[in-house]
């Protein structure tokens, strides 16, 4: 009998009650209430925040005091309480689902019912008079409803938890900085209303805080009032505290792995590749998995067929990503997409990490890179004299980033590349090793780029140009460069469970410049070909099922394809 997996479940209570595998992360609460108390812990979206938000109300509840020992009973924190367990009434507020299509006025009415359902829930269950529930349905601003909360609150000390704390401001952001600075600034409703917090931390009134969300865009740029609390998102000790360690993937994949009689190596290797990588201090002993993404990918195992899911991300997260990626508006576009054009054509981006924003002194490149790295696009590597190495982190967030390629391509060059073209073509490389298809699909591409001048056509951007068309499909598990015997075949396309194709194949390319026809097409093309004869030497080449090599030789506007295996 396979464990209940807490996919999608941000409820403690129920994950401990229902029977769902639970990873324990009690061990973080005296970590947390050693470092302070106000405190925002930064992680990207999809990572397990809300459940350990949660986890944190349901220990601190007042309210919940009767419940404790079958909630944490089993947790280490159950073995191991602190003195301020079951000791407030919890406040908890969620600022994630706030239209911002609707402009100010629609933003600040839906931020003003979060607060109100917030602050009248909380008077409802710690049963609060009647006339209390008047008191805050008559102010008419967040900022009111607040300061009248605490005026009834008196001399009761209470800890507020928030989630999602800039969901919605992330949103407006990526569409209007102009509405950003209004509500964020100084004046604005969201500003105002985190001043009135502050007070409350100065009286005493709000004793802990504990706040999570994606980037420090909000507390730490526009909300300069509130200027307590402490950012514990870069530090060691909580490198770990939300994500999963692979000690604590294993412990998922373990069942899969006996009743599938599948190598738990082999289990690790693929979730590692897809779901690994992410790193938030370079001191940190381990990297740590996406949770959501794990955590998907065991509850959609093909348990009958023993089978990897199909697609290996998703579509919910792959959505919510997607949105994620208007950010790549903000500031200079141009200079935003360089750094798309660099990490995807050499994986890596060097930065400055910032720890906070100030669009006021303007948005330059350290400041996108640093931001990417907030919301989960790229991750700490190791650091040099001038400043740390960000990497894509894993597979999913390589596919993402050729996705948004694409549609950069299409947009700053007004074409459309067809995705079901492209869907066609792959698959008949899949299927018949015919790379004529995709060959069409890349002249056609290059061609149109090339009448534009948009690209100074190399190999490289060639490269990236026919990578970009590859993932548009999820036929194959695509490899650029990877290391193999010291070698670093150009392109990989390799099975990827749970499909069985065909062909899997190898990709050397090669540019030719047009003024060195047809002598130098002739030297590429037998260059290339001494590449691949080489790499189907190596072991680790050899081994590999059903392999067609490949040399692609081009000008930047026509292609020639040999088959060399």
């Amino acid at each position: 009998m396979f464990p209940k997996i807490p996919y999608g479940e941000s409820n403690f209570k129920k994950v401990i009650t229902e029977g769902y595998i639970y990873i324990d992360k009690t061990d973080y609460i005296p970590k947390l209430e050693a470092a302070g108390s106000h405190l925002f812990l930064l992680r990207p979206r999809r990572f397990g925040k809300s459940l350990f938000l949660s986890m944190l109300e349901h220990y601190y509840d007042v309210a919940r005091r009767d419940d404790f020992d079958a909630l944490f009973g089993g947790l280490y924190i159950g073995k191991n309480p602190t003195q301020s367990r079951n000791s407030y009434p919890v406040l908890f507020m969620d600022f994630s689902g706030i239209d911002t299509d609707g402009g100010h006025d629609t933003i600040y009415h839906a931020f003003d019912r979060k607060i109100a359902n917030a602050l009248l829930g909380f008077l409802q269950r710690y049963h609060y008079p009647p006339e209390t529930h008047t008191l805050i349905n008559t102010e008419t601003s967040p900022q009111s409803r607040m300061e009248t909360f605490l005026r009834i609150l008196g001399d009761q000390k209470i800890l507020l938890l928030i989630d999602e704390y800039d969901h919605f401001a992330n949103s407006i952001l990526a569409d209007d900085l102009k509405l950003f600075q209004k509500i964020m600034g100084k004046g604005g409703f969201v500003r105002s209303f985190y001043e009135v917090l502050k007070t409350a931390t100065q009286r005493g009134t709000l004793d802990r805080l504990f706040i999570t969300g994606v980037t420090p865009l909000m507390l730490d740029s526009m909300t300069s009032g509130f200027n307590i609390g402490k950012n514990l998102s870069l530090h060691e000790d909580f490198n770990e505290a939300i994500g999963f360690t692979e000690a604590e993937v294993i412990t998922l994949l373990q069942p899969l792995a006996d009743h599938c009689a599948l190598g738990l190596e082999k289990l690790l290797e693929n979730t590692r590749l897809w779901y690994n990588g992410y790193r938030f201090n370079l001191k940190a002993d381990t990297s740590v998995y996406n949770a959501n993404m794990l955590l998907y990918f065991v509850d959609s195992f093909d348990r009958k067929r023993c089978e990897y899911p199909k697609p290996m991300l998703d579509e919910n997260i792959a959505s919510d990503y997607g949105k994620i990626m208007k950010m790549f508006s903000i500031g200079n576009r141009d200079v935003n997409f360089s750094v798309l054009e660099l990490l995807i054509n050499t994986g890596e981006a060097q930065a400055a990490q910032r720890r906070k924003f100030e669009f006021d002194k303007g948005f330059e490149c350290d400041d996108f890179i640093s931001l990417l790295a907030y919301m989960g696009f790229i991750t700490l590597s190791r650091e040099t004299f001038s400043g740390e190495i960000f990497v894509i982190p894993n597979y999913a967030i390589r596919e993402f980033y050729f996705h948004y390629f694409k549609v950069e391509l299409e947009r700053r060059n007004q074409f459309s590349i067809p995705n079901h073209d492209l869907r066609l073509a792959v698959e008949q490389l899949a299927v018949n090793a015919d790379f004529q298809p995709l060959i069409t699909q890349l002249e056609r591409v290059m061609q149109l780029l090339s009448n534009r001048d948009a690209l100074k056509m190399d190999e490289k951007h060639l490269k990236v140009i026919l990578l970009t068309l590859l993932y548009q499909t999820q036929i194959y598990f695509i490899h650029s460069e990877r290391e193999m015997g010291h070698k670093y075949p150009d392109i990989l396309l390799l099975e990827r469970n749970p499909l069985k194709v065909p062909f899997q194949h190898l990709v050397e390319l090669k540019y030719c410049k047009k003024g060195d026809k047809p002598a130098g097409w002739e030297a590429k093309k037998q260059e290339g070909i001494t590449q691949v004869q080489g790499y189907l030497q190596l072991p680790e080449v050899a081994q590999l099922r059903d392999l067609a090599a490949w040399v692609l030789v081009t000008d930047g506007e026509s292609v020639e394809v040999l088959r060399v295996q």
